[in-house]
């Protein structure tokens, strides 16, 4: 049908909205014989052990997650192999596992839904320190890279982007994927939402890290499907690239390569049975671009969505100078998923610094510098300052707007998909976006980039929340309910993530400037 018939993405959207009546009524039950492998394995390439590098950086946590790299157009820290392995291992890691009679469970730097982590990294790089020319796979299980191809392919992914400025220059341009089963087995075709969900917490981890190192780094979702599908070898029937990104800048051109051949890697199975779930591929196909010539009349940075004007807006607090001063790795490492609030507050400072911290932009193709598509609308339950209520962020005046007055939290927890995590956190922040527009703007990819921003800002929370002492959790929704409470601002509009934010239960409380 072609990227520019929405028809696809809309077909999706609707259909894997969830409401009480399809909660109620949901058959599935999980098939713990065919739970997936949660690791994509080669069997027949040699690994390439990484080095973990766990000194960290001097930039503020907090200073890095509001980075929108406008300041980071050139120069930088050289990437060597060393870097590389700082990078992969704090957004894609295996920071810990805990071994259970029958079982073995990994945690690792960033936030997935369900805890089945669906999301590889390859890399393409030129020659490096430490690191021939080459494409591979990041391996978290055994902490290594495996050579794919030899040589020099980022020629391909210029070409593939429609010679986007920052691939052109990059000496070293990750992609991220989605092996789909591996949380299709729990989520079904939602697991497509999930995608871009938890590539979305992957990608804050990065983009923080790569910021505390000056490390110049973009997005970009405006590629030939085909190509880097093909580079990379993987089966879009089960797996597909969703996105790139650039990581440094002023590399020399790539050598000329012959087109390079198809791969037929082996790896080991997922499981003894795989279910298909037709929605994912389709509506991934659907956004497929096709040319260069696509891809660059898809290429239209869009803008940040039009606040209306309001004379009672509250200010946000300026960051306590002493807050968030920790090191975005030691963030990292201490971040988890809070699993139960206690009812206590927090401070409208600390609020402010995590939605500063969120919602500064991503350096992306998909959008101008700073802006963000998603509007951020909030439960305060008890923040210290704030009448409690629903509010809507302007980000244009630094201040919140008040929707409604009242004590929310029973609504919280029915939103949230009837949890109590939501109905006890301090605040719930919900991305919301005009789909229409961006549908509009990017045809069926928008969706893509629709998802992604909003898990960006998720995850940045994430990062945020703990880097003050706080606790978060990422959730899902009642998709039209979530709209319909915070209408009629929101009106037209879709929910795209969901955060709940506070005060951890049973934990002593330590945040600097809190």
């Amino acid at each position: 049908m072609g990227n520019r018939d929405v028809a696809e993405a809309w077909a999706y959207h609707d259909a894997t909205k969830h409401s009480l009546s399809s909660i109620r009524n949901d058959p599935h039950f999980l098939d713990w014989d065919v739970m997936p492998r949660p690791f994509k394995v080669y069997t027949e390439l040699e690994p390439i052990p990484l080095a973990r590098d766990l000194t960290s950086s001097p930039r503020p946590a907090l200073d890095a997650l509001a980075d929108d790299f406008s300041a980071q157009s050139s120069g930088g820290a050289a990437i060597d192999l060393g870097t590389l392995a700082h990078l992969l291992y704090f957004s894609a890691g295996v920071l810990k596992r805990r071994t259970y009679q029958m079982d073995e469970t990994y945690f690792r730097a960033a936030a997935c839904t369900g805890n089945l982590h669906h999301i590889d990294i390859y890399l393409t790089c030129m020659e490096l320190d430490g690191l021939a020319a080459g494409v591979y796979h990041f391996s978290p299980h055994d902490f290594a890279l495996r050579r794919l191809r030899e040589g020099d392919h980022r020629g391909l992914l210029i070409e593939a982007t429609a010679a986007e400025e920052h691939v052109a220059e990059a000496p070293v341009v990750l992609a991220f994927s989605s092996t789909y089963w591996r949380n299709a087995w729990k989520y079904r075709a939602r697991a497509y939402r999930h995608a871009f969900w938890d590539s979305g917490t992957v990608l804050a981890n990065l983009l923080a890290v790569a910021s505390a190192r000056r490390l110049p780094a973009r997005v970009v979702l405006g590629f030939v499907d085909e190509q880097v599908n093909g580079l990379l070898g993987l089966d879009v029937e089960h797996e597909a690239a969703l996105g790139l990104v650039a990581l440094g800048r002023g590399a020399p051109p790539p050598p000329p390569l012959p087109e390079p051949p198809p791969l037929a890697l082996e790896t080991l199975p997922l499981s003894a049975r795989e279910v298909q779930y037709p929605a994912i591929p389709a509506t991934h196909r659907s956004g497929f671009l096709a040319s260069s010539d696509e891809v660059r009349a898809w290429r239209v940075p869009l803008r940040s969505a039009a606040a209306p004007p309001a004379d009672d807006a509250i200010a946000l607090l300026p960051t306590p100078a002493d807050a968030g001063r920790e090191p975005i790795e030691t963030v990292i490492l201490r971040r988890g998923s809070t699993r139960h609030f206690a009812q206590k507050p927090i401070t409208l400072a600390e609020l402010s610094a995590v939605l500063r911290a969120a919602t500064r932009g991503v350096p992306a193709d998909f959008a101008a510098p700073r802006a963000q598509r998603a509007t951020v609308y909030l439960i305060v339950n008890d923040v210290e300052g704030l009448e409690p209520g629903a509010y809507v962020l302007d980000r244009d005046r630094d201040a919140l707007l008040l929707l409604r007055a009242g004590r929310f939290r029973r609504e919280a927890g029915y939103l949230g998909l009837g949890q109590q995590i939501p109905a006890d956190a301090a605040v719930d922040l919900f991305w919301l976006t005009d789909l229409t527009e961006v549908l509009g703007a990017l045809g069926n990819r928008g969706y893509r980039a629709a998802q992604l921003e909003a898990a960006i800002g998720g995850g940045k929370t994430y990062l945020a929340a703990y880097a003050l002492g706080l606790g978060a959790s990422g959730l899902t929704f009642f998709d039209d309910d979530v709209t319909a409470f915070f209408s009629p601002h929101a009106r037209g509009k879709s929910v795209m993530f969901l955060m709940a934010v506070g005060v951890p239960q049973r934990l002593r409380r330590s945040r600097a400037g809190g």
